[in-house]
């Protein structure tokens, strides 16, 4: 009991380190001179985002051509337009003090690939700032993944994203209210439903309509989805040859009794 508590306090120091040094990144971000500030940061950190990274991979594998790469190449290139959305989101959101949330998904895994803390379900870790989701994500408050739930601090409209996002994906998925001191340390409100109401009812219908858009853009190249394309290359590759015709040609060859010697090399069609 006594490990499990002090792993479960080593957890928490770990959340709240990550969550503030989130915060002061976007705090700088912000307050430094407009023209000392990065154009079209996203562009710069694309590099590192595993979505990026499993993108070249599956296009790597794609010796078949299955996967329609152009649409894809076209966003990854055009990545620029995610910034632009966010400064536009930014302009219309309302002001809100934090209020937190927890996203969980059945298989308890991480589809929106948020840094993770901790012990996890499934063991793959994702570090601070390497997802192009975390990056969208840290301009509208902090968020982190332990076990099998995200957590996520901040602006509604962060919360309206990931909703989106999920079922964008056909993801199914649960959200609810962070508890009151569920995570010490950093100050948030945990809403009621009716509270939850009212602030969605604050947010004019262009500015909910951008959240759309930003997380249509960030599901479309999520992990998640890349890698359904890449289980349909797996499945290709287990079939790619014309099963039917090759039973005809085995029946066939039993009907006339021959059958290859097992040493033979020869192709048996």
């Amino acid at each position: 009991m006594a490990t499990e508590a002090t792993t479960e306090s080593s957890v928490a120091e770990q959340r709240l380190a990550l969550y503030q040094q989130q915060h002061e990144r976007t705090r700088l971000l912000y307050t430094m001179p407009e023209h000392e500030r990065p154009t079209y940061l996203v562009q710069t950190l694309k590099t590192q985002f595993v979505e990026y990274q499993q993108y070249q991979l599956a296009e790597q594998l794609d010796k078949r051509g299955l996967i329609d790469t152009a649409p894809l190449a076209r966003l990854w290139q055009q990545l620029h337009v995610v910034d632009d959305i966010i400064a536009d989101i930014i302009r219309h959101m309302p002001a809100q003090t934090p209020a937190g949330w927890q996203f969980s998904v059945q298989d308890g895994s991480n589809p929106l690939q948020l840094p993770t803390v901790g012990k996890l379900k499934q063991p793959k870790p994702v570090l601070d700032q390497a997802s192009l989701v975390s990056y969208v994500l840290g301009h509208f408050g902090v968020s982190s993944f332990t076990y099998d739930r995200a957590y996520y601090i901040g602006h509604v409209v962060g919360y309206l994203f990931g909703c989106y996002f999920c079922a964008h994906l056909s993801v199914g998925y649960s959200v609810s209210p962070l508890g009151a001191q569920m995570i010490g340390g950093y100050e948030y409100a945990s809403l009621s439903t009716p509270h939850m109401v009212r602030l969605l009812q604050g947010l004019d219908g262009y500015c909910k309509k951008r959240v759309y858009q930003l997380a249509v853009i960030c599901a479309r190249l999520s992990v998640y989805a890349t890698d359904k394309r890449i289980e349909k290359m797996l499945i290709a590759e287990v079939n790619d040859f014309d099963k039917k015709l090759q039973q005809q040609h085995l029946d066939a060859l039993l009907l006339q009794g021959i059958m290859p010697d097992s040493n033979d090399s020869t192709p048996l069609f």
